[in-house]
């Protein structure tokens, strides 16, 4: 009773017992032999398969024939029994994992359901554990074998889910068994999916891709609010002085800062002023000869006096009728059927 045993019924098909073989016989290679058979005439048989620890027999695996189970432990040779122990294998079941795992989906609840065993079902107990991308830890929930179920679910989640058998103790068990957990799976809304990841990665890129953009944005908004008022800070406070290369840029790179002849080329450029001059309304020989003729119907014949330019009495009395005639030079003038040969310096007046 001394030795610590481990002691493992692979559901009730295969045993493992094991030892510390280092710390119990000091570097002495044991030998393992067992029973299964009740009574005085009991048939020792030796371990058919030894499991080592550094080359020294730690353990022994041999097939489960019997509820009932005698072990012995001897020295290397056989010839001392070192320990020995009886024991019903029966409170030593691990459970198989549950086979034939399926998922029912209604709305926000799941229930789990396996393939019942062969024998104990009334010993066994299905563990389902859950946990959603957001979850840190497992949700586990427990009932008689062979389905399980929680509600709950949201549909915008993924879910991983696992789930085992287990051995009630002390009524079945003397220690606590449990099969190893069946394969994990990932589920969302009722679908399977291959990894919870291939659901999370695709909405984190998309996250952090669209906060990246915002970040810029929003970067570039605020430069150019602090661009817009350093600028209008700056003119108010500094304006800006006119570079005079561009004003004179033909004076320096056409001319090389000859001012003189580029004053000489650009001279045509110079805008003219010109004295804006109204001259006074002129009446034609035609408009005159019309009212002579109006006034020759009832008075009759007038005498027609003509004055041409240097008389200087008549320039007082006929302001208003005055005709500013300047034709070209070696022009023919015509007065009332007279004909006169202008030049450049004459003027007419009538």
């Amino acid at each position: 009773d001394a030795i610590n045993t481990t002691i493992i019924n692979f559901n009730n098909e295969k045993m493992q017992i094991t030892w510390a073989a280092r710390e119990l016989f000091h570097n002495e290679n044991v030998s393992f032999s067992y029973t299964f058979d009740e009574g005085k005439h009991k048939v020792w048989k030796p371990c058919p398969t030894y499991l080592l620890d550094q080359d020294y027999n730690s353990g022994c695996l041999f097939k489960t024939e019997g509820p009932t189970l005698a072990i012995s432990i001897r020295n290397s040779n056989g010839s001392e029994e070192l320990f020995s122990k009886k024991l019903k294998s029966d409170f030593y079941i691990k459970p198989n994992p549950p086979e034939n795992v399926t998922f029912f989906w209604k709305e926000d609840t799941v229930t789990v359901s396996c393939n019942k065993p062969e024998r104990a079902v009334k010993c066994l107990r299905l563990e389902l554990q859950y946990k959603s991308t957001f979850d840190k830890e497992w949700q586990s929930r427990t009932s008689r074998c062979c389905h399980v179920g929680d509600q709950g679910f949201d549909s915008r989640k993924c879910y991983s889910f696992r789930v085992r058998l287990k051995r009630l103790v002390p009524s079945c068990n003397v220690v606590h068994y449990s099969s190893d957990w069946e394969a994990e799976t990932f589920w969302m809304n009722g679908t399977l999916l291959d990894s919870c990841d291939d659901d999370r990665t695709p909405q984190s890129n998309t996250v952090i891709l669209l906060s990246c953009l915002l970040a810029v944005l929003l970067m570039m908004l605020i430069l150019l609010i602090l661009l817009c008022k350093q600028q209008r800070l700056q003119m108010s406070v500094m304006p800006a002085i006119p570079d005079p290369k561009y004003i004179f840029a033909d004076l320096l790179n056409d001319h090389n800062g000859n001012f003189q002849e580029w004053l000489d080329r650009t001279d045509h450029v110079v805008p003219q002023t010109k004295l804006e001059y109204e001259e006074p309304e002129c009446i034609t020989e035609a408009e005159s000869q019309q009212e002579d003729e109006k006034n020759s119907d009832k008075q009759g014949p007038l005498e027609k006096i003509f004055a041409f330019s240097g008389t200087a009495e008549n320039s007082d009395l006929k302001v208003a009728q005055i005709a500013c005639l300047i034709p070209a030079s070696n022009t023919i003038a015509s007065f009332a059927g007279f004909h006169i040969l202008m030049d450049d310096d004459m003027y007419v007046t009538l």
